[in-house]
């Protein structure tokens, strides 16, 4: 028997609905059972059961639901409304015994009928630990039993509802001073937080913990009914708290070099000069922000600062957090030395990774950060890209071990004897002095392929050049991952995010421009036509895209990030279209999100009514959508030329400015944006004749070299192309080319040195800097 959760009336109940299991529907005789087990049968929602038997019928007999709980014919047990939903985190529960709900109305107004608290768990499809509170705790069926009994429980996506997560991950961290996922935490019927946490064990013992989730649920259900007024008290505090922590403190003057400066000298101090990054574990690769370092080494030449982006960038490549096999890089490592990895995968990361080490190639000319951004294009594009062109969002660090029980790691570890079976015996022997790879391994009995000495040193030891070395070592990695692919792999999160998309578009053109590769820029191309002909409607984006299904409003990182991949589509492809688009989201944005004292707030005016209304003033693993937003700004105002841009930059900027002074290390990817703001950015016009683009090809090797981070590129064709584009970028206006030569025009607001057709002069008029003050 299957068991489908329904709130009816006011009563909770549990009806048991007989299941063809070869059909995989409800038959007629199954619904008359189903009827007949409720005297009231009017208030059965039939359209809810219809909706599963719809959902079931499509996913077919090779449907395979994620629980341990069957029935004697091999069905699914239980059944709850996430089976409805398309996010992949909120489908892992879809059969969990507890009756969960997606947010929404619905939820609290059930929640305010039955006067219950509401338990709130959020999380996302390829968190570790969110895997394993599901395994013991909404998995066992005595706790779900309370869980039902007692409140109504909601399941959200942190990826697919960032704005809900910040709210109560604020709460949570004014109660318990940390914050994470899984997050768990008790509302009352009016969306207010009393009481919350992380990741807790099911009972009392459970891993060293006095206090385990069961006990906790029946403690709170007990405090929500007996002591309201205490309830109410720690409700309005942490409201209060609340929303002070999703505001910024508002300054008053505009940020001067001062903030670049501190921020150098504060990770200057944090350094950990062996292994890189911060001091400290576990570490994250945004903890320190290798793109702000690179453009502070570039206006100082400050070589400590310069050692500290490549020796970092180095020790990720060479440690456990890079994925040797498969390329990409895990989220984080657990330790201080860039080794042992926690597994998952985020689109994300490896996008801000890319265009980190496609920068550092720039400024330092080392092929090997070249190599890494190659080698994360090329898995993005095998493993994470869907057949329309976009890009999905993570994969999880889990995945069944032999025995079929998930592992953290498992699909990413070798033994010895796993790469003696599929590489000839030299190259075996290569791979494993190379990679480190030994009999008692580094990571419960096996090993993470890991490069702790030169491939210099390596090759010398196997009487090979480094070359040839390199070589045996990439064929004998491609074959390494496709025995890999053998291995049940970890779940892959399908779902399409505009912003995550967005930043991985921005890493595929702007490699596409450095680097040459049309290829590149053709990615890039394919899945912002797949977000715009899937994500946006009536002029707004969506945030989610799964199973042909557009869900939510996006939000502000949606906007900044996409219009961001736009910008550099157009630089990348100098198709104007992109710039259009850019041009007209930020419009959008400017009327839905931006507040008129300045910055822009997470939600648009006319999204949903939650506790708080969030104005991102913090970059952590992402970017805050305030931070690109005002990077955006920037470049708009340098093609367009509008004073308005001006005004909405200065207004943005003194909002963050008080953050920025005490706290630049807070506003990282901001720091981009002041560094932007006190340059002096170049305007870059090439002008080929008519018909010739492919001559701007020798000034753009020479652009290719310089590391300019400040500037905005046009390259386009004399005639009715430069004509249309005049309309949008006022430089180019009278912009010809000079004696029918491509001609380039390098400027700063609006000021131009001589056009030349030469590479070697055009060369040095970008190669000159605008350099910080050295008093701090």
């Amino acid at each position: 028997m299957k068991k489908i959760f329904l709130i009816i009336g006011s009563l909770s109940v549990i009806i048991f609905i007989g299941i063809m299991v070869r059909r995989g529907g409800l038959n007629k005789t199954d619904m008359k059972e189903l009827l007949d087990t409720v005297s009231d049968t009017k208030q059965i929602d039939q359209k809810l059961l219809e909706a599963f038997d719809t959902k079931r019928k499509q996913l077919g007999s090779d449907y395979k639901p994620r629980t341990r709980h069957f029935d004697k014919e091999g069905e699914a047990q239980y059944t709850n409304r996430l089976f409805l939903e398309t996010s992949p985190y909120l489908l892992q529960h879809a059969h969990n015994p507890v009756n969960w709900y997606p947010w929404g109305d619905h939820a609290f107004e059930t929640a305010k009928k039955l006067k219950r608290p509401v338990l709130l768990s959020v999380g996302y499809s390829t968190c570790h630990w969110c895997h394993v509170m599901e395994e013991e705790s909404f998995e066992d069926e005595e706790i779900a039993k309370v869980m039902n009994e007692n409140y109504i429980a909601i399941k959200v996506d942190r990826e697919e509802r960032p704005d809900v997560d910040a709210i109560y991950m604020s709460a949570v961290q004014a109660m318990t001073g940390h914050g994470g996922w899984p997050m768990t935490v008790w509302l009352t019927p009016e969306r207010k937080p009393f009481f919350g946490g992380t990741y807790f064990p099911a009972r009392d013992g459970d891993r060293g913990t006095s206090t385990g989730f069961l006990t906790l649920l029946k403690r709170l259900e007990a405090v929500y009914h007996k002591e309201p007024d205490k309830v109410a008290d720690a409700t309005e505090q942490l409201i209060t708290i609340v929303k002070d922590t999703l505001k910024p403190d508002v300054g008053l003057a505009l940020p001067s070099e001062q903030v670049l400066h501190k921020a150098a000298d504060f990770y200057k101090s944090r350094l950990d000069s062996t292994y890189g990054g911060l001091s400290g574990a576990p570490k994250f690769p945004s903890s320190l922000p290798i793109r702000f370092l690179l453009r502070y080494y570039r206006r100082t030449q400050d070589k400590k600062i310069l050692n500290a982006a490549t020796h970092t960038l180095k020790k990720m490549a060479a440690g456990g957090i890079y994925d040797h096999v498969g390329s990409g890089f895990h989220r984080y490592s657990t330790d201080s030395e860039w080794l042992t990895p926690h597994f998952e995968k985020m689109l994300y990361d490896n996008a801000l990774l890319a265009v980190a080490y496609l920068e550092a190639y720039q400024v330092t000319g080392e092929a090997e950060f070249k190599r890494i951004t190659q080698e994360i294009l090329r898995y993005v594009k095998r493993d994470m890209t869907s057949l329309e062109g976009a890009f999905h969002s993570a994969t999880d660090a889990d995945s069944p071990n032999p025995k079929g029980h998930r592992e953290e790691g498992w699909f990413f570890t070798w033994t010895p004897k796993e790469i003696d079976t599929v590489l000839e015996s030299e190259d075996s022997k290569l791979v494993k002095e190379y990679y480190s790879v030994t009999p008692q391994g580094n990571f419960e009995g096996r090993t993470i392929l890991n490069t702790s000495e030169p491939l210099s040193k390596i090759s010398k030891k196997f009487k090979l050049s480094e070359t040839e070395a390199r070589q045996k070592i990439k064929e004998a990695l491609e074959k390494l991952y496709q025995y890999r692919l053998k291995r049940p792999s970890p779940i892959r999160d399908e779902k399409i995010l505009t912003a995550w998309n967005g930043l991985m578009i921005s890493a595929y053109a702007q490699a596409g421009l450095i680097l040459n590769e049309n290829e590149y820029v053709e990615s890039a191309k394919r899945a912002a036509q797949f977000i715009l002909s899937n994500l946006y409607k009536d002029g707004r984006l969506f945030r989610s895209f799964k199973d042909g299904k557009t869900k939510f409003n996006a939000y502000l990182d949606d906007y900044a990030f996409f219009i961001a991949a736009l910008l550099d589509l157009y630089e990348a492809s100098s198709e104007i279209k992109w710039l259009k688009q850019a041009i007209q989201l930020d419009q959008t944005l400017e009327k839905y999100y931006e507040d008129k004292s300045g910055g822009f707030f997470m939600t648009s005016h006319d999204h949903e009514k939650l506790l708080a209304r969030q104005k991102p003033a913090y970059d952590g693993a992402e970017p805050s959508g305030n931070s690109v937003a005002l990077l955006n700004l920037l470049k708009l105002q340098e093609f367009t030329t509008k004073d308005s841009y001006r005004i909405r930059i200065e207004k943005a900027l003194k909002v963050f400015s008080k953050t920025l002074e005490s706290r630049p290390a807070a506003l990282s990817e901001m720091l981009l944006a002041v560094d932007f703001f006190l340059d002096k950015p170049k305007e870059i016009i090439i002008v080929t004749p008519k018909g010739k683009r492919e001559e701007a090809h020798l000034l753009l090797s020479e652009l290719r070299k310089k590391f300019l981070p400040n500037k905005i590129l046009v390259v386009v064709e004399e005639g009715e192309e430069l004509k249309a584009q005049a309309q949008v970028i006022p430089l180019i206006k009278l912009k010809y080319a000079i004696q029918n030569k491509t001609t380039a025009y390098v400027c700063e607001k609006g000021m131009c040195e001589l056009p030349t057709h030469q590479s070697n002069i055009f060369s040095k008029q970008i190669s000159v800097v605008e350099t910080l003050k050295e008093t701090h």
